[in-house]
């Protein structure tokens, strides 16, 4: 995913975009397995934007790494809209950025069921002094490879909707 001309294009934009405006971003993945901090870091200058990314791909690393509560995950289950906010919070709490994004979901081709189907993937997005945004996206029974490249974009998608202006 990192040799995607279209991904790395908008990481290019990002990075400094986010630089120009002094902002900086965590990341906490799981079934992107840390593509997007890769992708952002394949960018040079990225090291001013960066701050960290946590690939918290199990259930006890998102609690031991970025503090999702157990019970959180116990109720709702990994792929969830609360766990890809609390992902999101943790990753702010426990890193010095200013953004964090979050992916959380089932890039297949097993672990799907009916109510979380291959395909399901769950975002937050965390900024300082600011609610926690959520986004859920169902891909479908893409191939893992796909699954995961279109996760990549729509979290590029939540961190450059920090630059846009609120009307």
């Amino acid at each position: 995913m990192i040799d995607d001309p279209a991904l790395l294009a908008r990481a290019e934009v990002l990075v400094a975009a986010y630089a120009a405006a002094g902002l900086t971003v965590a990341t906490a993945e799981s079934c992107t397995g840390g593509l997007v901090a890769g992708l952002l870091t394949a960018i040079p200058g990225s090291s001013a934007v960066v701050e960290r990314g946590f690939v918290t791909y199990s259930n006890a690393a998102k609690s031991e790494c970025i503090g999702v509560p157990a019970d959180l995950i116990a109720a709702h289950g990994a792929v969830s809209a609360p766990v890809a906010r609390a992902m999101a919070d943790g990753a702010l709490a426990h890193a010095r950025a200013s953004v964090a994004v979050a992916i959380t979901g089932i890039a297949g081709p097993g672990g799907g069921s009916a109510d979380k189907p291959v395909g399901l993937v769950h975002f937050g997005l965390a900024a300082r002094g600011n609610t926690v945004r959520h986004l859920e996206r169902r891909y479908g029974d893409l191939g893992r490879t796909e699954i995961r490249r279109q996760a990549v974009a729509d979290a590029l998608g939540l961190l450059e909707s920090v630059l846009a202006p609120t009307s």
